[in-house]
């Protein structure tokens, strides 16, 4: 754990200047008066006379006192990876806790763990997560309460085992947060009719899904069974309609654009997702067809540009190849970076797009 904020004097922050340490980035921010700058503890600039330096809690004391922000450390910037250790804690405490059937620890509560101010944890959780402390916690509550319907759960055992505290406070975000109503979710997709066909194309098979509300799969896969079994697994319980004449236009509208992306898909998507990866999947959505991004650039088109690990995650997410162009983010180097449907068909599709591939 790390050492709480009041627990420093001077003395201990003045030696963290002169070792330059990273982890108390983000713990305290110090100013030297002589010029009027203020930085990082971990600072490459020269050490100053101890005399001459102010410690702050947080960069709006610092820049209340008159301090200008270092223009090479830039101490308003967060080091993720450097509180990765305390950031995965911090995850790890709140799954427990729901598991627990508790309530989300308060950011006051998580703050006191990690010895962070409540207000720096909430900037670098955010941060690395994509989302604050209380709506991640929100998800994995939200992600219990799937579980729990398809496990055969009533709803209301359901809203107990996945720990909230009254059934009201659920309902009123259940779209919102599974994405589907409750009936839908219960079961693994129960009241819901799936329509679906596996057609073929120069990238072998792929299974196409819909509901009413648009397609909610495309997937590539080299066995048709395999896929139709996934599809299976995903809504155990819905109503899975094969072999469907009136579905064959919208398989073969898919089958073209796999062929011809550059053409775009004009059909309409039922995309299902956590707030945050409905906004990756949208800012994907924006790339066009020959261009790319890295990780990065894509992390900081959605606002949130320490965020890489989550934004690569919620692309890995992605359920519906293609028409949420996942395949458009390559490594910042050039090379191809890792596809879910496996990256001989990422090169063909961009190479169909028009994008120059290097060796990377």
């Amino acid at each position: 754990m790390m050492m709480a904020t009041t627990s420093f004097d001077d003395d201990a922050r003045y030696l963290g200047v002169i070792e330059r340490d990273k982890s108390l980035d983000g713990v305290f921010w110090y100013g030297v008066r002589t010029t009027g700058v203020f930085c990082k503890p971990s600072c490459g600039a020269r050490v100053p006379n101890r005399k001459n330096v102010s410690y702050f809690g947080a960069i709006v004391d610092a820049t209340t006192a008159g301090f200008r922000a270092c223009k090479r450390c830039r101490p308003a910037s967060i080091d993720v990876n450097v509180h990765v250790e305390v950031i995965t804690s911090v995850c790890r405490w709140i799954d427990e806790t729901i598991a627990f059937d508790a309530p989300v620890p308060s950011l006051h509560c998580l703050a006191q763990r990690t010895g962070f101010s409540p207000f720096h944890l909430h900037r670098i959780f955010k941060s690395a997560v994509g989302v604050t402390p209380r709506a991640y916690g929100a998800g994995v509550r939200a992600r219990r309460m799937r579980e729990q319907l398809a496990i055969g759960d009533t709803v209301s055992e359901a809203i107990v085992n996945a720990g909230y505290s009254s059934s009201s406070r659920f309902y009123e975000r259940a779209v919102q947060r599974m994405g589907m109503t409750v009936r839908r979710a219960q079961g693994g997709g129960l009241g819901e009719t799936v329509r679906f066909a596996v057609g073929e194309t120069s990238l072998g098979s792929v299974l196409v899904a819909a509901t009413d509300k648009g397609v909610c799969s495309i997937q590539f896969g080299n066995d048709p069974d395999d896929l139709i079994h996934a599809l299976e697994r995903r809504f155990s319980n819905a109503e899975l309609v094969g072999d469907d004449e009136n579905f064959t236009r919208v398989v073969s509208t898919v089958v073209a654009f796999v062929e011809a992306p550059r053409n775009g898909l004009d059909l309409p998507l039922d995309i299902r997702g956590t707030a945050f990866q409905e906004r990756v999947w949208l800012a994907l959505r924006n790339i066009p067809a020959g261009r790319t991004m890295t990780y990065t650039q894509l992390a900081a088109a959605i606002g949130q540009p320490t965020a890489v690990r989550a934004v690569a995650s919620a692309c890995a997410a992605n359920e519906i190849a293609m028409a949420i162009p996942c395949h458009r983010i390559i490594r910042a180097s050039g090379a191809l970076s890792g596809y879910r449907w496996g990256v001989e068909r990422k090169s063909h599709i961009l190479q169909r797009e028009g994008v120059l591939l290097g060796d990377g």
